[in-house]
């Protein structure tokens, strides 16, 4: 599996396989996520197939925010989001980004035993209704080489 940049033409494809995204994405909502703010678009390709995206930004000098990803159905299992989540980190820590949040939600218990796992905190929870829509924030401190 290659994990590399990638452009937001290739996560469009790469969501529209994802279910579990209640609407779908284009190129210029996420393109007016990211504005004008220093961002980081990986792509995770099998053979010629593109199987999972992370998308994030800055918020600030030292914070960096992982605000979007996904893995394809077909290739869940497979270790996907921790490549993109480990090249993430790796990034982020190279550019000097001191620490790293992301949202998560119920509904994506997966992503939630992930975020654990990689040593990221419960922050914060904002809750919604239903239940499933209920937001976690998570952080970690980077330790930048």
């Amino acid at each position: 599996m290659l994990v590399r940049v990638g452009t937001l033409a290739e996560v469009v494809q790469i969501v529209a396989k994802i279910s579990e995204f209640a609407q779908s994405e284009n190129e210029q909502s996420l393109q007016a996520r990211l504005a004008d703010k220093p961002s980081l678009v990986l792509v995770a390709q099998q053979h010629d197939q593109l199987v999972g995206f992370k998308i994030g930004y800055a918020l600030d000098s030292e914070t960096f925010y992982s605000w979007f990803g996904g893995v394809a159905p077909a290739a869940r299992g497979c270790g996907v989001a921790q490549r993109l989540l480990d090249a993430q980190e790796a990034w982020a820590g190279q550019q000097g980004y001191q620490r790293i949040t992301v949202k998560s939600r119920n509904q994506f218990p997966a992503m939630l035993r992930l975020l654990i796992k990689n040593n990221y905190l419960i922050e914060d929870y904002e809750k919604k209704s239903p239940v499933l829509e209920s937001r976690i924030h998570f952080g970690k401190v980077l330790k930048n080489k």
